[in-house]
């Protein structure tokens, strides 16, 4: 058996992942999504020391509880959830402790941050509700998962 300090010097090898929700779009009853859905992917690419989700001052607070209740941080804004997110991800981007950067998203709008991520050396992860999703986001992540709602 390994001594703990040798442990915490060889680290666990598991990877570190900062997750990213964009809440109003992919959060949504019509598709099904739920953030246990996303989670339980998001957790196949390593251990989630990042986890937020973004939603716009509309959210109930039964969804804000949610997400809580997930484990993730709620970032509500009354401006642009995107623009949030996008800022968040990019810095993120240069924190060199994560390994992998999980977008949950249905459009392209994090396309700079995912690229960013890519030329950083991050391991980049598109979790999509559905193929039409995002063609370009599709395209540049390294791996793409597209869950299948409970409609």
């Amino acid at each position: 058996m390994l001594g703990k300090k040798l442990r915490q010097f060889l680290g666990s090898g598991e990877k570190k992942a900062a997750v990213f929700v964009d809440g109003p779009n992919l959060l949504r009853k019509e598709l099904g999504v739920n953030l246990e859905m996303i989670k339980k992917e998001a957790q196949k690419f390593g251990s989630i020391k990042i986890g937020k989700v973004y939603l716009n001052q509309y959210a109930s607070n039964k969804l804000v509880e949610a997400v809580v209740n997930q484990g993730f941080e709620p970032i509500i804004t009354t401006t642009d959830v995107d623009v949030a997110m996008a800022c968040d991800a990019t810095e993120t981007v240069f924190n060199e402790h994560i390994d992998v950067m999980i977008f949950a998203t249905r459009d392209s709008d994090f396309l700079p941050a995912l690229i960013k991520a890519k030329n950083r050396g991050k391991e980049t992860v598109a979790i999509m509700a559905e193929e039409m999703s995002a063609s370009a986001l599709k395209n540049t992540a390294d791996k793409v998962i597209f869950l299948k709602g409970k409609k």
